[in-house]
């Protein structure tokens, strides 16, 4: 939880030590609008990613079945800078007997996201929350994102793009090999 008098007091040393004046018109309410701000960008630190995939089914164990879903844009903050990373992740898995609904895995990447975080954690935290929540017998997770502490400051390489994953699972005795479903998380033909 956000600290929002703390915060505002933070940014107003922030912008003093800056050489600003935080009581002129332009800047008198900042320190108040980011503490807002951080409150909403950082609402995951504490929570589990894991207790946003609460719409679980039973279905009958389908070998051929392997859901997907790709494209999910989303932001974060780079822990280094705190500076934001964004861009989509994609994420599969092979149900044994339990489903969710597909927004539920994007609010567990949303849960982890919303976090002072690194590309490689939130990519395992995510992989984690759905392998561990469905007891899939395999799960997928690609995450590719630009990070503005690479485009904007330091090597200012605008448009490079960060591409990690993470798998977790027995992907063979399920009858889909962890390529196919890393194929099919990435949008390449099984």
């Amino acid at each position: 939880m956000v600290e929002g008098q703390a915060v505002e007091t933070a940014v107003a040393s922030i912008l003093k030590a800056l050489g600003e004046d935080a009581g002129r018109e332009g800047l008198r309410d900042t320190p108040r609008r980011v503490a807002r701000m951080y409150s909403e960008l950082f609402s995951g630190v504490g929570v589990d990613p894991r207790s946003a995939i609460d719409a679980i089914f039973e279905e009958e164990r389908h070998e051929e079945a392997v859901v997907v879903l790709r494209g999910v844009p989303f932001y974060s903050m780079c822990e280094h800078h705190l500076m934001p990373f964004y861009g989509q992740a994609h994420m599969g898995y092979v149900p044994k007997s339990k489903i969710a609904g597909a927004s539920k895995l994007v609010r567990a990447l949303e849960v982890a996201a919303r976090r002072p975080q690194i590309q490689e954690r939130l990519t395992a935290q995510v992989a984690d929350a759905v392998h561990d929540v469905l007891d899939t017998a395999g799960t997928g997770v690609v995450i590719e994102a630009e990070h503005l502490c690479m485009s904007m400051r330091g090597v200012q390489k605008r448009g490079s793009v960060v591409v990690t994953s993470a798998t977790r699972g027995d992907f063979d005795e399920a009858g889909v090999r962890r390529s196919q479903l890393m194929s099919m998380v990435q949008g390449r033909a099984a």
